[in-house]
């Protein structure tokens, strides 16, 4: 079954967070100052079980979602996350499992999550140097433990694909050094613009290093050809250095947005079922999971919200400013 939205977009992929805690303070996701010891992060009991997680997992797949993305907060925290990515795994459609991953935890549970059915990760790491990756991070955690975490899971036959969100003034000079890095290492490398997402992160159109910008300073030491999608709706455009020995990808969801070709829907780990991931509000499924209903029941209600989506935020980010009728949810909530 194919669910489309008013604008013919399908829902073919799914972020499920399964924690919103993590062990990084990044000061465009989650700044020290307004997430330190006493943040009210959600209780145990909010937090959908692994059966629920599964269940709704496989609702989900019922509606045409072929590709789950575990996310956090930091999921690799979630204790049970072997035993989710297993039962995702058992989901007859599901044709891809991911997980996005700060890396830190990430070399001790490689193997274990691989064979449980894990195939992809996407590590965030936004320079190879200790002072600039740890004053972006909140001082959690170095370097050297994130590329470990990346070589474990490479090791282990995962496909790795690396982000960086790059920032004016703050990263940018990592750049380079990061391309060269991991074009040697033939990891593809994805360079993220500082985005407004949630709330607390101070963002400031001045500080986002544009998909052009990034392009011209890599260009000039590696030539690139653009690339064809892999398939409808990927986020990043892809380009191909010209020498064949590798791709980056750039996702700019600010000077180039992607809306018109977004399929993915996101899972707060409380249940809530939020259509983009600049929305102000979501739908609660938890309650629905949590009350005798039947899983077409919930089917009808996930694809009723989705066809009634009208979400364009970045392509209507100046106008959607000035109209937000509450506060964005968080990333943490919801993963990237």
């Amino acid at each position: 079954m194919e669910t489309s939205d008013y604008f013919k977009r399908a829902l073919r992929d799914l972020r499920i967070s399964v924690t919103d805690r993590c062990n990084f303070r990044c000061r465009y996701c989650m700044p020290e100052e307004v997430f330190g010891k006493d943040y009210p992060f959600l209780p145990r009991e909010s937090v959908l079980s692994v059966d629920e997680t599964v269940r709704i997992a496989r609702i989900f797949a019922r509606l045409g979602v072929r590709k789950m993305r575990i996310t956090g907060g930091e999921p690799i925290l979630r204790k049970e996350l072997p035993e989710i990515i297993r039962g995702i795994a058992a989901i007859e459609g599901v044709q891809d499992i991911a997980l996005t991953t700060n890396g830190s935890l990430l070399a001790k549970q490689a193997a274990k999550l691989r064979e449980e059915g894990l195939m992809r990760v996407a590590v965030s790491l936004d320079a190879l140097d200790d002072e600039t990756f740890m004053a972006m991070n909140g001082g959690k955690a170095s370097v050297r433990q994130v590329l470990e975490g990346i070589d474990a899971a490479a090791d282990a036959g995962l496909a790795v694909k690396v982000n960086m969100v790059v920032q004016k003034g703050v990263n940018e000079h990592a750049l380079l050094p990061m391309v060269r890095y991991f074009r040697e290492k033939g990891h593809i490398l994805r360079m993220i613009e500082y985005m407004d997402v949630g709330n607390t992160n101070g963002w400031d159109l001045k500080h986002v290093v544009s998909k052009k910008e990034m392009l011209e300073r890599i260009g000039a030491e590696f030539p690139l050809e653009p690339a064809a999608p892999n398939y409808a709706g990927e986020v990043a455009s892809r380009y191909r250095f010209a020498d064949g020995k590798g791709e980056i990808g750039i996702i700019s969801s600010v000077s180039d947005a992607f809306c018109q070709s977004c399929t993915r829907g996101r899972l707060s780990a409380d249940g809530m079922f939020y259509t983009c991931l600049f929305a102000t509000k979501g739908h609660d499924l938890r309650t629905l999971l949590r009350s005798d209903v039947s899983d077409e029941t919930i089917a009808k209600e996930i694809g009723s919200i989705w066809e009634g989506r009208h979400d364009r935020y970045s392509l209507e980010r100046d106008e959607a400013r000035q109209k937000r009728d509450g506060a964005k949810v968080e990333m943490s909530r919801i993963g990237g």
